[in-house]
């Protein structure tokens, strides 16, 4: 049990930031491609309580918690009417590729934050180990969200990403794909095939941690 919350305590900030600021992503560049539906929804925002879901923010989580691998988990879709689009193609693909983005830049934020506790400051502050313990969660949440979410699945990001290039006839069957989603996320989640997929997230994230740490030393 102390191990169990030792994981929630050092891997939820990262988590929390990661999902919301995903959320927050999509929101904003919704709004700069003209569709406010996000906005006057109330999911502009980058308060927990706008995007959370019970069992994607909170349950499945405290699931990986629990059974000792990285905390994981997602929020409520942002809504998104492409009729207001400006550019549909276009504000299709940015806004769908803000929300890993947004990852992948808190993924670089964090390894910063990283290599700067661990060279410039000392090991006898108090909280050193806690923070240095959260940072590294932090970097490799953030890029696994980021990777995990640029698969070309629907209804993942890296899907929609795809429909931009396509034509209407073309996206209606690619996204008739999503009637499998469930199907094929318990296949990624039992078998090595999520490993392979998410192999690049773990080399940038080391990458990362170990460029800047070579700045800092």
């Amino acid at each position: 049990m102390e191990d169990i919350i030792l994981r929630i305590c050092t891997q939820l900030p990262g988590l929390l930031f990661g999902i919301v600021f995903h959320e927050y992503a999509h929101a904003w560049a919704a709004t700069k491609f003209g569709d406010n539906t996000a906005k006057l929804q109330g999911r502009l925002t980058l308060n927990p309580a706008a995007h959370y879901t019970l069992f994607g923010t909170i349950i499945f989580p405290l699931l990986g918690a629990a059974f000792g691998g990285i905390m994981f988990g997602w929020a409520k879709p942002v809504p998104i009417d492409g009729r207001n689009l400006k550019e549909y193609r276009k504000g299709i693909f940015w806004i769908s590729f803000a929300g890993p983005l947004a990852n992948i830049i808190l993924g670089m934020v964090s390894a910063l934050f990283y290599a700067i506790f661990l060279t410039q400051v000392g090991q006898d502050f108090y909280l050193y180990g806690s923070i240095v313990t959260m940072l590294e969660a932090a970097v490799y949440i953030n890029f696994i969200l980021a990777f995990f979410n640029l698969i070309p699945f629907p209804p993942l990001d890296g899907s929609r990403m795809v429909t931009a290039f396509l034509n209407y006839e073309q996206a209606r069957k690619y996204e008739e794909l999503q009637r499998y989603g469930f199907i094929f996320l318990v296949l990624l989640w039992t078998t090595p095939i999520l490993g392979y997929i998410l192999s690049p997230a773990y080399y940038l994230a080391r990458g990362s941690i170990g460029l800047f740490f070579k700045m800092m030393a």
